[in-house]
């Protein structure tokens, strides 16, 4: 098996290709949701820069934003899990329903906000279930408080061999999960235009200067921050080295000196 050298769960490949090709990002997004493509007619993403200065930074979120007749809809891929996913979707979309309200405007005009996070780890182990959706609803009956915020988590490890040909869902999830060029000509064997079309634009971007130069900054700022912690861990060793030191030759000087004192009393 050939392993790709750039997969598409890296969050900056999975930006670059699907903002420079938004009209696969409209594929996906309804696919994801099980929308009918045809439905989706006003649709703009609304921070398509990756500004360079920002890459580095620890908690660069590269997410894709997007107004989708006029509703608000983020997606995010996220590699590590670090034991606190859940909640930090639930906080980013209230910072975002929050901001869609201006002062003076009812609340009945806080636009729908839908959270769409695939994951490359396994949040729910628990369960088989590839995609879960969550809603605001009463614990009994189940009834929706509303239907202004869903949260969706696709978990990428629980995809099975077989693949599903009448599910374009599990075809992007499989597409943003492929591993091999063997992956991907299974894929392509399929025979479906629009996954053909993705995976020549993925084929494009990952080989692109641009991708090379971006992905070169983040690795640079990660090496960067290494060697500032190393550093710091150094002067912080070196600091409580000198003063052990410090401590130990006052000591000595304190033993030599009630030395000289016995001495001379004897």
């Amino acid at each position: 098996m050939i392993e790709l050298k750039h997969k598409l769960t890296n969050d900056i490949l999975f930006k670059m290709m699907f903002i420079y090709n938004q009209d696969l990002l409209k594929q996906l997004v309804a696919s994801l949701l099980n929308l009918d493509y045809r439905t989706l007619k006003h649709f703009t993403v609304t921070n398509q820069e990756i500004p360079p200065e920002e890459i580095g930074q620890k908690f660069c979120r590269l997410d894709i934003n997007m107004n989708v007749n006029g509703n608000f809809i983020n997606l995010e891929i996220q590699v590590r899990d670090e034991g606190n996913y859940p909640e930090r979707s639930l906080y980013y979309m209230a910072r975002v329903l929050s901001s869609n309200l201006s002062t003076g405007e009812d609340f009945k005009e806080i636009p729908q906000v839908i959270m769409i996070n695939i994951l490359d780890f396994s949040l729910f182990p628990n369960q088989s279930r590839i995609h879960s959706e969550f809603q605001m609803l009463e614990v009994t009956s189940h009834e929706p408080l509303t239907d202004k915020a869903a949260i969706h988590f696709f978990e990428l490890p629980k995809l099975t061999k077989e693949i599903i040909y009448d599910s374009g869902q599990q075809i992007w999830l499989r597409l943003i999960n492929a591993k091999t060029e063997e992956d991907l000509a299974a894929i392509e064997a399929l025979g479906v235009p629009i996954m053909k079309k993705a995976i020549k634009a993925y084929r494009r971007v990952s080989t692109s200067p641009e991708y090379a130069e971006i992905k070169r900054l983040r690795e640079k700022a990660g090496h960067d921050e290494a060697q500032a912690i190393s550093n710091a861990e150094r002067k912080r060793d070196n600091y409580w080295q000198n003063i052990v030191a410090d401590l130990n030759a006052e000591k000595d000087s304190t033993i030599a000196t009630q030395a000289a004192l016995i001495a001379e009393l004897k």
